[in-house]
């Protein structure tokens, strides 16, 4: 029965960001260590290292930065993923790098969050970082940021430089026009404990929750009800004397749900058919949902082939196109060069693509666009025109991460880029 609620609970993905020594590694560290989250051989490897490197405490950063290179600088450099569940939900954690030589770190980090947690220094305010950190945060379409205000401890737990950070964070978002879904502000003191799974008696003038509360009861973000999306991934023919005249399509839903006798409509042909069973394996089932891969057979002989999508017959559907504004962050040393043929992978679909033109490039400290600009380079990111050889079946980003994303991929099989549809071109 574990086992059952286990699988059952809800799931949030979050990611952290902040500047060096903010405490981004200690916090999760404290997370995982007050909530009973590591096995005591971790622990005891972890106190061993502490130890070694002639701290005086457990240093609860080393839990998360797992290469030597950022144990040594006592920074954090690629994406340390950590999993953990309390009774009331499942976590799974994404401590991502401050520095802007690792941007596309971050951005690799956040793609698949429901939540950020961007922590700021009681000391130092508002840094560089923390608008760099916010603007790529809101270009992923992260719905929820909890601002972590670290380090209480050495401010005396004042009530007035808390409040002063939180109005400096809103003028922040207001300078640079960044929306979120809600911004939540927690005081906090990450070495000790202080508000990160119980509240803490230091901040009596805080009647809001530690930050553990906060995330096992922070509203998941909800899905279109009208809107349906399975990007079809392969057609299943057998052709055998069990089954002769099978043929099922087979993908993972991105959104939605699905039933036998849904009208759905197939894109781009936009033919209309109706669901006639639904397989997982070999059992038949008599309803699918968002991120279960299923095969579906219709009632109609209908072409369809891998990078179609089927989507509901009734209410929100996509766009079928072959150019786009595009937001990208460029991942390679080789730089982004306009006109370069590229394959371009959009949910189950590759197609060829070029850059017709990079319309403007953002200072990621400054949010300032860069025009005139020729090529991008690693960790740049830009507003292109993007044109594909074939269409694509397509939702904005914000709408949709699934039918909103897409990677550029070189001759040499290289991932160099990532982008997100921001609309038609």
């Amino acid at each position: 029965m574990q086992n059952k609620g286990y699988l059952d609970m809800q799931l949030l993905r979050f990611t952290t960001a902040g500047s060096v020594d903010d405490g981004k590694s200690t916090l999760i560290g404290r997370l995982l260590y007050d909530s009973k989250s590591i096995f005591e051989d971790q622990l005891e490897a972890v106190e061993e290292a502490s130890r070694s490197r002639g701290n005086e405490e457990v240093n609860l950063a080393l839990l998360t930065d797992g290469l030597r290179a950022e144990r040594e600088q006592g920074i954090t450099i690629d994406v340390a993923y950590r999993y953990f569940a309390t009774p009331r939900r499942k976590f799974i954690i994404a401590d991502t790098p401050g520095h802007i030589q690792y941007t596309r770190n971050m951005v690799t980090g956040a793609s698949t969050a429901d939540l950020a947690v961007i922590l700021v220094d009681a000391r130092h305010g508002l840094m560089e970082q923390t608008a760099r950190h916010s603007y790529v945060a809101s270009l992923l379409a992260i719905p929820e940021v909890v601002v972590a205000i670290n380090k209480m401890d050495l401010v005396d737990f004042s009530e007035t430089v808390y409040k002063q950070i939180c109005s400096d964070y809103g003028t922040l978002l207001a300078r640079f026009g960044l929306q979120f879904r809600h911004v939540t502000f927690i005081p906090l003191c990450a070495k000790e404990g202080d508000n990160v799974v119980t509240r803490s008696q230091r901040t009596p003038w805080y009647g809001g929750p530690a930050l553990l509360e906060f995330l096992e009861t922070v509203a998941l973000p909800e899905e279109a009800a009208d809107r349906l999306r399975l990007p079809v991934q392969y057609v299943i023919r057998p052709i055998s004397d069990r089954f002769p005249d099978f043929r099922g399509y087979a993908g993972l839903i991105a959104e939605g749900a699905l039933r036998p006798g849904d009208q759905v409509k197939v894109y781009p042909s936009e033919m209309v058919s109706t669901v006639k069973d639904i397989y997982l394996g070999d059992k038949t089932l008599e309803s699918a949902v968002a991120d279960q891969s299923v095969c579906v057979t219709l009632t109609d002989d209908i072409d369809i082939s891998r990078g179609d999508v089927i989507v509901s017959k009734e209410g929100n559907q996509p766009g079928v196109g072959q150019d786009f504004a595009v937001d990208v962050c460029w991942l390679r040393n080789s730089p982004l060069v306009c006109g370069k043929r590229y394959t371009v992978r959009h949910a189950t679909q590759e197609v060829v693509g070029i850059v017709k033109e990079i319309e403007y490039k953002v200072d990621i400290n400054t949010q300032e666009r860069l025009y005139d600009v020729e090529q991008l380079t690693m960790n740049d990111i830009a507003r292109v025109h993007l044109k594909t050889a074939s269409p694509l079946v397509w939702d904005p980003y914000r709408e949709s991460r699934t039918m909103g994303s897409l990677i550029f991929i070189d001759a040499s099989n290289d991932t160099v880029g990532a982008g997100m549809i921001a609309g038609e071109y």
